[in-house]
């Protein structure tokens, strides 16, 4: 690449992290209009919205210092000692010192202070409650999914994942994810999405729930992964369509999916598992090798417009 194409690369990139930024500054105008709306009636109250921030977290976080507010509420240091100090003339918060540092306080609610914060806490869920009753089931799910991705993303912990059984609508979501992930990832074409295709149309019409089983995974509302076992022959189980999204990867759905395979087919009494993978698919590859699966059948092939090399792995349950 010459030095033009370069100069070239670097002016788009800048040039798409500048729109990004501003769609980022238009979301946090929006977002602080709505908030503003949600917390109107706060106004009407003796304190402001910060102070009440400031409550909730005295609330809920133990030997919480004038310093750890400051830091997680991004607050100015003279604001919060004279805030502080007025909480204290109202009977609000108590002051004790700390165990570890002589020079800190902690901070706590007295009783008042609990007293005082709970109708507001209260008015702010019926607030919130009633801005989602405006939205239909399925775009409240889809809101708060989105709220906990954001908080993923920008580095907060979020709920852990749980495994359910499939629900109407999954198999065309695992349909499209599969394939827009190895479209991305592999650059595999549209022969692929058709093959998932028919592997969960044939599933779902001939699905025997006392040989078969899909499970999907799902964390804040959105499914992150899914893997599927087929009734292969009467001893021998068949893993199919391992998937996990890229935004939940190294949280181990991948590993407790296979697992969960393993699980049942030994219950309904397997004594062999096998699966068809393909070489490049390293990071499946490792999972499976931990799970105590074994290459038995390597094979050359041209498959979803690419050169790859098929595996067939098996172990004994």
């Amino acid at each position: 690449m010459c030095l033009k194409q370069i100069n070239e690369s670097y002016r788009m990139q800048a040039d798409q992290l500048g729109e990004r930024t501003e769609i980022v500054r238009r979301f946090n105008r929006f977002y602080t209009r709505q908030i503003g709306v949600l917390h109107e009636h706060l106004l009407d109250r003796a304190f402001s919205l910060t102070e009440v921030r400031i409550l909730y977290e005295l609330a809920h976080r133990e030997q919480l210092t004038s310093a750890d507010l400051c830091r997680e509420l991004g607050l100015n240091a003279g604001y919060l000692s004279r805030v502080i100090a007025g909480f204290e003339k109202q009977g609000l918060i108590a002051k004790t010192r700390s165990p570890t540092d002589a020079r800190a306080a902690q901070l706590q609610l007295t009783e008042q202070g609990q007293r005082t914060l709970a109708p507001l806490v209260d008015a702010s869920r019926r607030e919130v409650a009633a801005m989602l009753e405006r939205l239909p089931a399925t775009a409240q799910q889809e809101l708060v999914a989105a709220m906990g991705q954001i908080q993923s993303l920008l580095g907060e912990t979020s709920p852990g994942y749980i495994l359910r059984n499939p629900q109407p609508g999954d198999m065309g979501w695992i349909i499209h994810r599969q394939a827009v992930l190895y479209a991305q990832e592999y650059g595999w074409n549209n022969e692929y999405e058709a093959l998932v295709a028919e592997i969960l149309a044939k599933f779902v019409r001939e699905f025997d729930p006392t040989r078969e089983r899909c499970w999907i995974a799902e964390k804040d509302g959105k499914v992150i992964g899914s893997v599927f076992i087929v009734r292969q022959d009467e001893t021998t189980a068949k893993l199919r369509l391992l998937y996990v999204d890229p935004c939940a990867r190294g949280l181990g759905i991948g590993s407790r999916l296979v697992d969960e395979c393993l699980r049942f087919s030994r219950q309904v009494g397997y004594t062999k598992m096998v699966l068809w993978t393909n070489s490049i698919l390293a990071d499946a590859r490792r999972i499976y090798d931990k799970a105590g699966f074994q290459l038995v059948e390597e094979e050359p092939h041209h498959s979803f417009g690419k050169d790859l090399v098929g595996q067939v792995l098996a172990r004994a349950l």
